[in-house]
C-alpha cells in the first residue's frame, strides 16, 4: 500500500524492553511496557516528572511529527484563519432568568474564554462575576467546571483544571465583593448547594475516582469537612446536582449500567442521605422531584429502552413505582426533566430525537411533541433553573444549519427564535447537502450514516471522504452543525458520521449489541459505512480518512487492523488501543468501572479471550497500513499517554508499508486537548491538514 503521506526518514525506534505476564494460563509479551512511568499518577499532576527515558521518546516523536507536517505550516496557518473567521468574537449566550437575575456567558473579541454576568431578571446594568479570561490567562492551560450560585445569590462556587489532569480545585467567590475565599478545596468532582452556607461535594481520590461525598460550612477548614457519604465499590463513581425545587440534594452513585441515588432534604441539612431504591444489578434510574412525589427515569422491569414512572416522595422505593410512560421497544428515552407543573423528555428513534412534554396530571395522550423535518438533525433540552415555570429552551442544528436556540413556552405551544449562531465569515445553508443513508452491516443489522457535501461536489466515486465514528457507552453521536469541519466539505471532502452500534442511536438494544463479545459489531458497521459510501459513489475505496477520540480511538485500531486497505488515513485522537493491558490492571483510574462494558478479563477467561481478539494493540500484524496521525496527552487520566506511545511503537517496528506514522503528544495536557476557543482551532487544523495530505490535496 502507497500513500500520497509517506514516511520521512528517522522515525523514531522506541527501545524493546520485554517483559511478560501470564493471564488464565497465556503468556503476554509486551516489548514496551517501559512506556508506561511508575509515577505515572505524580506526572499526571505535574508533567515535568516524567521520568527522562520516556519523555526523551516523546519529544523524539513530536520532533519527527514536527517534519513531517512543515509543509503544511501555511496550510494549517489558512485553516485556523478560516475556522476562527466562523466564529463570532464578541458573542454571548441567551440569558437565563433565574431568580432576582438573568445570567448570560459573554464573550469579548479576542478572548480564549468567556466572563458570566448578570443583570436584575428585567433588564439593567449589567455585573461581572467570573472573567474566567482573566483566571486563566496566566496558565498554560485552563479548563473551568462546576460553576454554582447560591440560592440567594449572594455566593459563587467554581472550579478549575489547570493541567488537564481533570483535578479540579474548588473556589468560593463573593459576589458583593468579587473576592474568592482565600481557601480551596482540592479535587472536586461535583457540587452542589444545601442551603446558602452548606455545600456538598463530590471528592476525587489518588486513582480519579469520585469515591467520597462530603459537606462543607462556608469559611470552614475543608480539612474539617464531614463525610457523609463513601463509595466502597470501585466500580462505582459518584456526583452531586441540587433539585430544581431546591428540595433535596441528591448523590447519584453507579457505574455505566447500573446505580442508585440518595437524597438530603435540604432543610434538613445535616441529616444522613437516604436512599431511593438501592442498587440491583442492571438496573439504571435517575429522579426529578415534581410536588409530592419523584418522577423516575428506568430501564426496570424490562424497559431496555427507558420509561418514566413515578413514586410518592414520602415512599419512593421500587415497590411504589407506577408507570406514566410506558416503555415502546426501539423509542429510547433519552433523558427527563420535571417543572412544577410540567414534565418534559427526550426520546430519540431511529437516530432521529423529539422533544416530548407533557402537563401534570394529563392522560399520556395529551403529549405533545416538538421535532424537525430535514432528514438528520440534532435536538438539545436546555430546561429552566426554575421551578414554577412553563419556559422551555430548546437548541436546532443539522449538519447544514447553524446552531439555534428557541424558547418555548409549554403552556401555549408558543415557539420564539432567540439566536441563531453567526457565522460572520458567511455561510449559505443552501451551498451544502445533507443525506441520511443505511449501510447493511455484516449480519443485516441496518446502519444510519449521516453524510454533508458542499452542493458542487461530485458525487461519481472521486472524492475523499472523512467517516468519524465513536460507537461505545450507549453514547450516540448527533446529527449538529460544525462550523470547522466546514474547511473539509469546502475543499471537496464528503463528511460521514457513522452511526455504529455500541451508540444509543436506534434504542438501548443498539448498544447491547456491541458489548462484550459483542463489540467486534461496532467495528463491523463501521466498515460496512465505509462501504456503502464506496458502493453509492460518495467515495472511492482508498480514499477514506477515518477519525475517532478515546473509544472512538479503539474504533479506529481495530478497523485498521480489519480493513487497512479501504484507507487513505487515519486519525486517532488519544485512542484506547491497549485494551487489554489496561482492563487487566485495576488500579487505573477508570479500570473497575469499564467490566461492564468489555467484561473482566481478570476473573474471566471468555473476557480475556473477547477483548485479545479486538485490542488494537495485540493485533497489530505484518501487512500494510495508512498514513496515521496520532495524538496523546501526558496528563490524560481517562486514556494514559502511554496507551498511544506504546501503538506507534509496536506498529513502526511491525507494519509492512512506507507511510507515514506520526504520534503527537500533548506535554502540558491531557484528553481534551488545548483549551480555549481558539487554542483548540490548532488542534482541528493538524487533523485537517493531515487528512489533506492523506488524500494527495496538500
Amino acid at each position: 500500500m502507497t500513500s500520497a503521506f509517506p514516511a520521512i526518514p528517522d522515525a523514531p525506534i522506541a527501545e524493546r524492553r520485554q517483559t511478560t505476564t501470564n493471564v488464565h494460563g497465556v503468556t503476554l509479551t509486551d516489548d514496551y511496557a517501559w512506556l508506561r512511568a511508575d509515577n505515572w499518577q505524580e506526572a499526571m499532576r505535574e508533567p515535568e516528572l516524567l521520568p527522562d527515558d520516556i519523555k526523551a521518546y516523546l519529544v523524539a516523536e513530536n520532533t519527527y511529527y514536527d517534519r513531517a507536517m512543515a509543509d503544511t505550516e501555511v496550510l494549517q496557518s489558512d485553516l485556523i484563519a478560516e475556522m476562527r473567521g466562523r466564529i463570532k468574537e464578541d458573542d454571548s449566550s441567551v440569558p437565563r432568568k433565574n431568580g432576582p437575575y438573568a445570567y448570560q456567558w459573554r464573550y469579548t473579541e479576542g478572548a480564549e474564554h468567556p466572563a458570566l454576568v448578570r443583570t436584575p431578571r428585567d433588564g439593567g446594568e449589567a455585573t461581572i462575576l467570573l472573567d474566567v479570561n482573566a483566571e486563566a490567562e496566566i496558565e498554560d492551560y485552563f479548563q473551568f467546571s462546576d460553576v454554582e450560585v447560591s440560592p440567594d445569590h449572594t455566593m459563587l462556587v467554581w472550579s478549575a483544571d489547570t493541567n488537564g489532569s481533570e483535578f479540579y480545585n474548588l473556589r468560593l467567590r463573593d459576589l458583593a465583593t468579587g473576592d474568592d475565599r482565600a481557601y480551596q478545596i482540592a479535587d472536586v468532582g461535583s457540587v452542589a448547594w444545601v442551603d446558602n452556607k452548606t455545600l456538598i461535594y463530590a471528592k476525587v481520590d489518588e486513582n480519579h475516582r469520585p469515591t467520597k461525598v462530603f459537606r462543607h460550612s462556608l469559611g470552614a477548614d475543608p480539612a474539617d469537612d464531614t463525610l457523609i457519604y463513601e463509595e466502597k465499590d470501585p466500580r462505582y463513581g459518584l456526583g452531586v446536582g441540587r433539585s430544581r425545587s431546591g428540595d433535596f440534594v441528591a448523590i447519584y452513585t453507579g457505574m455505566n449500567d447500573e446505580n442508585e441515588v440518595w437524597i438530603i432534604p435540604t432543610a434538613t441539612p445535616d441529616a444522613a442521605p437516604q436512599v431511593i431504591e438501592p442498587r440491583a444489578p442492571g438496573i439504571q434510574y435517575s429522579i426529578e422531584e415534581q410536588g409530592d412525589h419523584f418522577l423516575i427515569r428506568t430501564n426496570a422491569d424490562g424497559a431496555v429502552d427507558f420509561k418514566i414512572m413515578r413514586a410518592p416522595i414520602t415512599a419512593p422505593a421500587r415497590a411504589n413505582w407506577v408507570d406514566v410512560v410506558a416503555h415502546e421497544a426501539g423509542r429510547m428515552i433519552v433523558s427527563m426533566s420535571a417543572y412544577k407543573d410540567w414534565m418534559i423528555w427526550v426520546e430519540r428513534s431511529n437516530a432521529l430525537p423529539r422533544i416530548c412534554y407533557l402537563a401534570k396530571g394529563q392522560p399520556l395522550s395529551d403529549m405533545q411533541a416538538i421535532a424537525f423535518d430535514e432528514e438528520a438533525y440534532a435536538l438539545g433540552a436546555d430546561p429552566s433553573p426554575e421551578y414554577d415555570t412553563a419556559d422551555f429552551r430548546f437548541s436546532y442544528s443539522s449538519p447544514t444549519t447553524p446552531g439555534q436556540v428557541y424558547d418555548y413556552d409549554l403552556a401555549t405551544g408558543a415557539r420564539e427564535l432567540r439566536k441563531t449562531t453567526e457565522i460572520p465569515s458567511g455561510h449559505d445553508p443552501a451551498d451544502y447537502v445533507t443525506r441520511r443513508i443505511m449501510a447493511p452491516s455484516h449480519d443485516g443489522a441496518e446502519v444510519p450514516v449521516t453524510i454533508l457535501h458542499h452542493k458542487s461536489t461530485a458525487l461519481d466515486g472521486t472524492a475523499p471522504c472523512l467517516l468519524y465514528g465513536y460507537g461505545s457507552y450507549g453514547v450516540s453521536m448527533p446529527a449538529s452543525f460544525s462550523a470547522n469541519r466546514l474547511s473539509l466539505v469546502n475543499r471537496g471532502f464528503v463528511y460521514a458520521i457513522a452511526h455504529i452500534r455500541g451508540g444509543e442511536e436506534k434504542g438501548r438494544a443498539w448498544y447491547e449489541d456491541a458489548k462484550f463479545g459483542k463489540k467486534p459489531n461496532t467495528f463491523h458497521d463501521f466498515i460496512a459505512a465505509g462501504q456503502k459510501l464506496i458502493a453509492d459513489s460518495y467515495t472511492l475505496k482508498g480514499r477514506i480518512v477515518i477519525q475517532g477520540g478515546s473509544a472512538g480511538g479503539l474504533l479506529v485500531g481495530a478497523v485498521l487492523n480489519m480493513r487497512p486497505d479501504l484507507l487513505a488515513g487515519a486519525i486517532a485522537d488519544v485512542p484506547f488501543v491497549d485494551v487489554l493491558n489496561t482492563i487487566l490492571d485495576d488500579t487505573l483510574p477508570l479500570t473497575p468501572g469499564e467490566w461492564s462494558q468489555w467484561g473482566n478479563p481478570i476473573e474471566s477467561k471468555q473476557a480475556f479471550d473477547d477483548i485479545a481478539g479486538y485490542s488494537p494493540y495485540d493485533n497489530v500484524t505484518a501487512q500494510d497500513y495508512p498514513a496515521m496521525l496520532v495524538t496523546a496527552g501526558v496528563s490524560d487520566p481517562r486514556v494514559t499517554y502511554w496507551e498511544p506511545a506504546k501503538w506507534v511503537a509496536k506498529l513502526r517496528a511491525t507494519k509492512t508499508d512506507t507511510n507515514i506514522l506520526m504520534l503527537r503528544t500533548n506535554m502540558t495536557s491531557g484528553h481534551f486537548g488545548k483549551s480555549g476557543r481558539f487554542a483548540m482551532l490548532e488542534d482541528a487544523a493538524r487533523s485537517y491538514a493531515f487528512a489533506l495530505k492523506a488524500v494527495g490535496m496538500a
